[in-house]
C-alpha cells in the first residue's frame, strides 16, 4: 500500500546527507535499535543497541510484553533509515521511519525516531525531523509529519513539545504533528499563568491564558482568538489541545468545573483540556497495568483524580 506523493518524499529522504535507508539484510538490526528505544521510554532503562545478545533480547521482549513483539524485518508500509552524522562515514547513530502511504489530511506518520544516548544534544533528531517536514512540503499536497507518543514518556512529549510540535489527537496515545497550515506557537510562563501565543502578521499573537483558582483551571480566550479567521478550525481547535498539554506537563489543573469535568467523555480524542484529564488517567493505569515505569507530573495513583480534585 503505497502512495506515489509518500514514495517522492521517501527518494528525497534518500538522498539526504543525513539519512541512510536501512538496506537489505539490516532488518534485524534495526528492530533493535526499535527496542532500544521502547525499553528506554516504557521501562526507564538505557541498553546499547549494538551489544544487546540473544538473550537480552528475548528477556526484554518477554518484559516488554505485547509492545515488544518482534515483527517482520522488512516492513513494507514504513520507509526506515539510519541518522548519521553529516559528511561523515561509519556507524548510524539513530533511526527514524516514516510511512509510504498518508495518514489524515496530507501527512505522513513518523515513527521509530531515535538517537543513540552518546550522539545526543547536537540537533540530529531535530534535524531529521526538518529533512521529513522539508521533503513533505515539496510535494504540493502534502503539509507535513504527524507522530505518537506516549503520555509516560515524559522526555519524549517535552522533547516534543519543545520542537513546537502541534497537539492534534490524544484518542489512543498523544498525537503530535508539524503542519504547514498550523504555524509557529509560544507558551510563556509568567506571573501564574500561560499564555499561548501564534504568529501572525504583526508577529506573536496571544490566543489563550490559562491560570489556576483554588485547583482549577481557569481558562481566557483573548479577543484575538475570538476574531479568528480559520478556515479549517484547526488553529483554535489545535491551540486549546497543546495548551492544555503544556499545562499537563507542569502538573497544572485541567479541569474547569463540575460541569466541563463530567463532560470529560465528549473530548476523548482531541478538545478541550478536560478530555486530557480524562485521557492521562487512562493512559497511565494501562501503562501500570502493562508493567511500564509511570512518569508524571501528578502525585498519587490517580492522575483524573489528581487533576480534578
Amino acid at each position: 500500500m503505497k502512495d506515489d506523493q509518500a514514495l517522492r518524499v521517501h527518494e528525497r529522504l534518500a538522498s539526504s546527507p543525513l539519512l541512510r535507508p536501512v538496506a537489505f539484510g539490516e532488518g534485524r538490526r534495526f528492530g533493535l535499535w526499535d527496542l532500544a528505544s521502547l525499553t528506554e521510554g516504557a521501562l526507564g532503562t538505557c541498553v546499547d543497541p549494538g551489544s544487546l545478545t540473544v538473550t537480552a533480547e528475548k528477556r526484554l521482549r518477554l518484559r516488554l510484553g505485547a509492545a515488544g513483539r518482534s515483527y517482520p524485518h522488512d516492513d513494507e508500509y514504513r520507509g526506515r533509515y539510519w541518522i548519521r552524522t553529516p559528511g561523515r562515514e561509519g556507524e548510524p547513530i539513530g533511526t527514524i521511519a516514516v510511512d509510504t502511504w498518508l495518514t489524515g489530511v496530507g501527512s505522513l506518520r513518523v515513527s521509530s525516531l531515535y538517537v543513540h544516548p552518546v550522539a545526543r544534544r547536537q540537533g540530529l533528531g531535530a534535524a531529521a525531523l526538518d529533512a521529513v517536514y522539508e521533503a513533505c512540503r515539496a510535494e504540493e499536497l502534502l503539509h507535513g509529519f504527524r507522530l505518537d507518543t506516549h503520555w509516560t514518556w515524559q522526555a519524549s512529549v517535552r522533547y516534543y513539545l519543545g520542537r513546537g510540535l502541534w497537539v492534534t489527537s490524544w484518542k489512543h496515545t498523544l498525537v503530535l504533528a508539524r503542519l504547514s497550515y498550523l504555524p509557529r506557537y509560544e507558551v510563556r510562563e509568567g506571573e501564574g499563568e500561560l499564555t499561548f501565543l501564534v504568529d501572525g502578521a504583526q508577529g506573536l499573537v496571544p490566543l489563550l491564558v490559562a491560570g489556576s483558582d483554588d485547583g482549577r483551571l481557569r481558562l481566557r480566550e483573548t479577543e484575538e482568538y475570538r476574531r479568528m479567521v480559520d478556515d479549517r478550525g484547526a488553529v483554535r481547535m489545535y491551540a486549546r489541545s497543546t495548551l492544555a498539554l503544556h499545562l499537563a506537563m507542569r502538573g497544572w489543573p485541567l479541569v474547569r468545573g463540575e460541569k466541563e469535568g463530567a463532560e470529560a467523555g465528549r473530548w476523548c480524542d482531541i478538545g478541550e483540556p478536560e478530555g486530557l484529564a480524562y485521557k492521562l488517567g487512562v493512559f497511565e493505569r494501562v501503562a501500570r497495568e502493562d508493567g511500564w515505569r509511570v512518569e508524571s507530573p501528578y502525585a498519587g495513583s490517580g492522575v483524573h483524580d489528581a487533576l480534578t480534585r
